[in-house]
């Protein structure tokens, strides 16, 4: 079966969607974020802001490259949730959590508001808005709340109570510099994209540069590597240890996202070194696939199978394809969807299974958890790989 093929995609994108199309929209505000398998809802109250803001997101995205206008209304649906319940006015906040449209938690993340700015690209690029003080306005709290000018990154976190955290990370810069790639796209202000490079080049060329050229995940208040942090408890949900193959390969893809607006030979090479590594690393040669970890001495510290690692992947691979014309990465493609095709995508109901141990059986029921799943990377994943085939 080829993969590599437009239409395919198309149809893929559409069968992903028609899994959450019956139950995404709750009435009383926002949308349903926790799935079973069969599509049933489940905590029906409980609302994250990233599975909000990434729903929005997959809609706006794929309104017009599906031709389906009634999407429209999904995200418009989303983004009045964002702007009416998860931002709190009196606090000037976005709640991080909610249940039933009140908020839990008011700490602030930068790794949410990443998602936040994406999701106002996403409904400007579909129209849905057409003015660019939404973006400006989020891209300003980024500034004033987390950028550190000395190092040219972004801290993680403020407590309710407006304290910085000392816990720095490459994940929140990562998807930070993805929504400012997003946001160039969309309104065409180089502010986006002077910041996201300024964000690749900081990550992937002068912190890697301490890690042995990979990206490692976690840092000191003063961006030095931290090499102990959740040493304990590799398989944390947003803060694992270890090297994680589906952020090398995620930075590949922005690297070249970057390139395609502002070329430069590093993002070339670089994604072809956080790639190759990391897939030599990662790929389980018995059961097929991706693993989710690897400790700095190469070995694996988690053998888990995640939705979002290949989706990532072969979007990286595809990328690199069009950018080097090297048949491995083609190969690589391919390998990397025919494994997900048998194992990872849901043939009875549709979307992809979330995670799966190392022997591809799976852990639950659960297929979308809030926070945690919404089929946004593999959504992502396909219509970045459609830009490049139409």
């Amino acid at each position: 079966m080829n993969f590599y093929n437009n239409n395919f995609l198309i149809e893929h994108c559409k069968k992903i969607l028609t899994f959450y199309d019956p139950n995404i929209v709750d009435i009383k505000g926002g949308y349903f974020q926790n799935f079973y398998d069969d599509g049933s809802t489940f905590d029906n109250g409980f609302k994250q802001l990233v599975s909000s803001t990434r729903i929005i997101v997959n809609y706006a995205s794929a309104a017009k490259i599906l031709d389906k206008p009634d999407y429209i209304e999904v995200a418009l649906h989303g983004l009045t949730y964002l702007e009416k319940v998860h931002w709190q006015e009196s606090s000037q906040c976005y709640a991080w959590t909610l249940l039933d449209n009140v908020p839990q938690d008011m700490t602030q993340q930068s790794y949410g508001y990443a998602f936040v700015l994406l999701a106002y690209a996403a409904v400007h690029k579909a129209d849905i808005i057409n003015a660019d003080d939404k973006l400006l306005f989020v891209y300003n709290l980024l500034e004033e709340r987390f950028w550190q000018e000395e190092h040219g990154l972004y801290a993680d976190t403020l407590s309710p109570e407006g304290i910085l955290c000392d816990y720095r990370g490459q994940n929140a810069n990562m998807h930070i510099c993805e929504a400012m790639i997003s946001a160039y796209e969309a309104t065409k202000n180089p502010v986006y994209l002077k910041r996201a490079e300024t964000i690749a080049s900081n990550i992937c060329q002068k912190q890697a540069d301490l890690t042995n050229g990979l990206v490692w995940e976690h840092y000191t208040a003063d961006f030095k590597p931290d090499w102990q942090y959740n040493k304990d408890d590799p398989k944390n949900l947003y803060r694992p240890w270890g090297f994680q193959p589906g952020h090398q390969t995620e930075w590949s893809k922005l690297l070249l996202q970057l390139h395609r607006h502002a070329p430069q030979q590093w993002l070339i090479d670089k994604a072809k070194e956080l790639f190759d590594i990391s897939y030599e690393k990662s790929w389980d040669h018995v059961n097929g696939g991706l693993i989710y970890g690897f400790d700095p001495e190469g070995k694996w510290c988690d053998d888990d199978k995640y939705f979002w690692v290949q989706a990532e992947s072969f979007a990286a691979a595809a990328l690199l394809y069009q950018a080097t014309n090297e048949q491995k990465y083609l190969d690589n493609y391919q390998a990397i969807w025919v494994y997900s095709w048998q194992h990872f995508v849901d043939h009875k109901y549709g979307a992809w299974f979330r995670v799966l141990h190392r022997d591809n059986s799976k852990y639950s029921n659960e297929k979308s958890l809030a926070g945690a799943k919404c089929d946004y990377h593999t959504l992502g994943a396909c219509i970045e790989v459609i830009k490049i085939l139409t």
